[in-house]
C-alpha cells in the first residue's frame, strides 16, 4: 500500500495518526503508524439495523486508532496533503466493493455542504475521489467519477439517533442542473460505487441511493474509508 512504499520525508509536522511531533513521515504517517495502515485491508460492513436502500458497503477499517486521527487532520486540521495516500486506500475499498476484476467503475462522492467546502477549502470527498480514481486507472481499473448531486444545508447529526439521522439525511440531497442525465451516461456499463469517509448508521449512503436511484441511476455498492465500530464484519 501507499503508505508503505513511499520514501521517509522529516517534516515539521506531527504524524497524522498519533500526533507525535517531529518523527520521519511517510506521507504524514510516522512508520508505526504507517505500518498500522498498511496492514488494513477492506471489509465488509453493515449498520445494525440497516436503513432502507443502502447498498453493500466496504470499509477499509474502523474508526479508530491512527485511521481515525489521519481523517480528522484531513477534514478538520487542514492536511490537505493527505489527500494522495487517503484516496489511494479509498481505492482499495472500491476495487473491493466492485468486485476486484477490474471492471470499470463509477466513483460518485458524497457531497459537501457549502458551509463544510467553505471551512475544509473544499469538497473534501471530491479531493479523495479523484486521487482514488487515479490510482485505480493506474491499476488498470476503467475508472471516472461523477458529482450528480448537490448537499443541501442540514443539521449537526452528532446528537441524533438512526430515525433522525434518516429523515435529515433524505432531505440532505438534491440533483445538479446537469449532473444527472450526464451520469446517467457514464454509468452505462460501469460498477456504480457511492464514496464516503465515514458510515456511522448507513442513512446517508441509503439517501444518496434513493435519491440517484430515483434519477435512474442504479448504485451497485458503497465503499468509504472508516466503519464506526458497532458495524460488524459480514
Amino acid at each position: 500500500m501507499v503508505w508503505a512504499a513511499l520514501a521517509d520525508l522529516v517534516l515539521p509536522a506531527e504524524c497524522a495518526g498519533c500526533r507525535e511531533p517531529h518523527v520521519p513521515l511517510r506521507r504524514g504517517a510516522c512508520a508505526r503508524c504507517a505500518a498500522a495502515l498498511s496492514a488494513l485491508r477492506p471489509r465488509s460492513v453493515r449498520p445494525e439495523p440497516a436503513p432502507a436502500g443502502l447498498p453493500g458497503c466496504v470499509a477499509v477499517g474502523f474508526y479508530e486508532g491512527p485511521l481515525r486521527e489521519a481523517l480528522l487532520a484531513y477534514k478538520e486540521h487542514g492536511r490537505a496533503s493527505l489527500a494522495a495516500p487517503l484516496g489511494a486506500m479509498l481505492a482499495e475499498a472500491v476495487a473491493a466493493a466492485a468486485g476486484g476484476a477490474r471492471r470499470p467503475v463509477l466513483l460518485l462522492p458524497v457531497p459537501s455542504t457549502a458551509a463544510a467546502a467553505r471551512a475544509r477549502h473544499g469538497d473534501h470527498m471530491a479531493r479523495l475521489a479523484g486521487h482514488a480514481t487515479r490510482v485505480l486507472r493506474t491499476a488498470g481499473w476503467p475508472a471516472a467519477v461523477a458529482r450528480p448531486l448537490r448537499a443541501r444545508p442540514k443539521p449537526d447529526s452528532a446528537h441524533l439517533d438512526s430515525a433522525q439521522r434518516a429523515i435529515a439525511a433524505g432531505e440532505a440531497f438534491g440533483p445538479r442542473a446537469i449532473g444527472a442525465p450526464r451520469t446517467r451516461r457514464a454509468a452505462a456499463g460501469r460498477a456504480v460505487v457511492v464514496v464516503d469517509d465515514i458510515v456511522t448508521t448507513g442513512a446517508t449512503l441509503a439517501a444518496v441511493a434513493t435519491v440517484l436511484g430515483r434519477r435512474g441511476i442504479r448504485v451497485d455498492a458503497a465503499a468509504v474509508l472508516a466503519a464506526t465500530r458497532r458495524r460488524h464484519p459480514l
